[in-house]
């Protein structure tokens, strides 16, 4: 007798551990870290002077993606693209207001839209918090200064959105705020900065202490978890604690790769978000000396960023919850630092449009650190449900990356972008970009990595294979 219960006490203990392992199994939690304005200059990334310490285990861990590519070269429609897993080319004529104009739509009829990335989480019993910049406006909301609780930029998405504002008094305050509450104003407009104080001089040093305690409390939840922390540095302008700039004291900075200003029809553009902020006088286009400064402070704006990302994923391994716990780092977009005589993004040159993005899933053995395929902001939400074992979400514009992440064969025919004026393709070896008014770009990136050659009149069938293709994924 007391041998069967003996071995009934045993199947019992078995299947109660087969039953938590299936659980955990099941409800992977997700963190998702949004970088604004982070370009793919990060040591891993293989911009060696950069001091990217967290950020380069993380991806010594994961998977970083070396060609991945966002669906738009501005916040507002690169971030619909990361939380709708579309395109969003319906809004290309007011990209920044997307996910508003997608909330009207919402607002009259929510069951004609498919679910945002973190709604879907929503309904799959996931608790979901945002904190910081992870749509276009820092906590989510509109209204003069972005805190309008009643206009609500992604409805029916977060169980909690939080933006921590500290003396900057309002998130638009905050955006583009300068040291110890100042915000940016027509009378003060400094482009750099950089104060002798402490992490929380500045808006992100507020808004990673509160995504801790977030993390923290969720962590001890049954329910997994969702928890999106948006870092707003290095968008302009360049202010960081001055630690970080001491960072670069004696680094040699690179100079800019061909600075000119492109020939014929282009994207190029006059800078003009950036030089609307004070330069006293100097032009980072003519001047060599100012246009080197400038990008040692973003470099210090990048390690500030990095030493937040640290903050973010010690406190995930001392909760406990890394073991089942998703890593997704994502820049929002690229940014032109003198490359084709553009400082700021919204092109559709390479530089606009690559990004970082590392996903680290510790329940995954791989054999590849740095994966090469082409990838596209799109594919992440199709990438997290397959990871969470959801099912995979209708109307994606996505493919998972699951297949790749696990070293199998895997190759994107090729990533779609956009702004308000053109639509561009980028395949393994071509850059493909057509205006509005008919005209097209081609860049052959296997002898012109830098895209400074429009070949286009001498390859009119390469034009129209790549035509044909742009429009077959934009249509699917």
């Amino acid at each position: 007798m007391r041998l069967k219960l003996l071995l009934l006490i045993i199947l019992l203990s078995s299947c109660k551990q087969q039953f938590e392992s299936d659980k955990n199994q099941a409800s992977k939690n997700v963190l998702l870290i949004c970088i604004d304005d982070l370009r793919p200059e990060l040591n891993c990334f293989g911009a060696s002077y950069i001091k990217s310490p967290n950020i380069d285990a993380l991806a010594s861990k994961g998977v970083a993606f070396t060609n991945h590519f966002v669906n738009a070269p501005s916040c507002g429609p690169s971030r619909y693209s990361l939380l709708t897993g579309q395109f969003g080319l319906q809004y290309r004529k007011n990209n920044n207001q997307a996910l508003f104009l997608r909330a009207k739509a919402y607002a009259e009829n929510p069951l004609s839209l498919p679910p945002t990335m973190p709604e879907y989480f929503k309904t799959n019993g996931y608790t979901t918090v945002s904190v910081g910049k992870i749509s276009h406006h820092p906590g989510g909301r509109g209204g003069a200064n972005w805190d309008n609780d009643s206009i609500i930029e992604i409805p029916n998405a977060w169980t909690k959105y939080i933006m921590p504002v500290g003396d900057w008094q309002t998130p638009r305050g905050a955006m583009h705020g300068l040291a110890n509450g100042q915000a940016r104003t027509p009378d003060h407009r400094e482009v750099m900065e950089a104060f002798n104080g402490v992490d929380s001089s500045y808006p992100d040093g507020l808004i990673v202490e509160e995504g801790l305690k977030q993390l923290e409390k969720l962590a001890k939840n049954e329910a997994p978890f969702f928890l999106a922390i948006g870092l707003i540095k290095p968008h302009l302008p360049f202010g960081m604690p001055k630690k970080y700039l001491d960072l670069y004291e004696g680094v040699s900075i690179p100079k800019i790769n061909h600075p000119e200003k492109p020939k014929g029809k282009t994207t190029w553009h006059k800078s003009g978000e950036f030089m609307a902020y004070n330069h006293h006088g100097k032009d980072p286009r003519t001047d060599f000396d100012y246009a080197m400064k400038l990008k040692k402070y973003y470099a210090a704006c990048v390690s500030y960023a990095d030493k937040h990302v640290g903050d973010i994923l010690n406190k995930l391994k001392e909760t406990g919850a890394d073991k089942n716990t998703i890593v997704v780092l994502w820049g929002d977009h690229g940014w032109h630092l003198g490359e084709h005589g553009i400082w700021g993004k919204h092109s559709l040159f390479e530089e606009s449009l690559k990004s970082p993005l590392i996903i680290y899933d510790p329940s995954l053995k791989t054999s590849i650190t740095k994966a090469n395929t082409i990838v596209e902001t799109v594919d992440i939400f199709p990438t997290l449900t397959e990871l969470c074992t959801l099912p995979n979400p209708e109307l994606s514009n996505g493919e998972s990356l699951v297949l790749l992440i696990n070293a199998k064969t895997r190759q994107k025919k090729a990533a779609v972008a956009y702004n308000g004026n053109a639509i561009t393709l980028r395949t393994k070896d071509y850059r493909f970009v057509e205006h509005t008014d008919g005209e097209v770009e081609l860049y052959n990136h296997s002898i012109d990595a830098s895209e400074t050659l429009n070949v286009a009149r001498n390859n009119p069938e390469k034009v129209v294979e790549l035509k044909s293709l742009l429009q077959e994924l934009i249509e699917e």
